[in-house]
């Protein structure tokens, strides 16, 4: 089992586990109050990550099944941790908002991030800056578990 064996594996199950998580396994719930004040807000976020983690798992078992595959537990552990983690500070809104806005003067992300924000819903420059952080730290979290090999 080589490194780039476990990483050709590894990114497609947690990019699909992501979409997947994201998009039909989030509840509305969830999705509407995951950036909320206080505990509640905390605590739809976690729901997420979690339900959302434990997809990633199970397609990353099934993926190295298939393939019969056998990384090592403790640092897929580490990746979806690192990957939970990630995923967390990004959906509480208020923290990759305060990333975009301090890259403002050089990047103009904190005038992308309010492209098409109305109504209190996110806009399009929002979704995408999310979209993108979560696609970074995917690419991490599968070169961690190749890093394992």
């Amino acid at each position: 089992m080589t490194a780039p064996m476990l990483f050709a594996a590894a990114f497609p199950a947690l990019w699909v586990g992501h979409q997947v998580g994201d998009y039909w396994v989030q509840t509305n719930h969830q999705a509407q109050h995951k950036a909320g004040a206080g505990w509640p807000g905390r605590w739809a976020c976690t729901k997420h990550v979690a339900t959302l983690t434990v997809g990633k798992a199970l397609l990353l078992w099934l993926t190295f099944t298939v393939l019969e595959l056998s990384p090592s537990l403790a640092v897929v552990a580490l990746a979806l941790g690192v990957d939970a983690v990630t995923h967390y500070w990004a959906d509480r809104r208020t923290t990759l908002r305060r990333l975009a806005d301090l890259m403002e003067r050089g990047t103009g992300k904190g005038t992308f991030w309010r492209l098409g924000e109305g109504q209190g819903h996110l806009g399009t420059g929002a979704m995408a800056l999310d979209q993108s952080w979560h696609h970074l730290w995917l690419l991490v979290a599968a070169l961690i578990i190749a890093g394992g090999a």
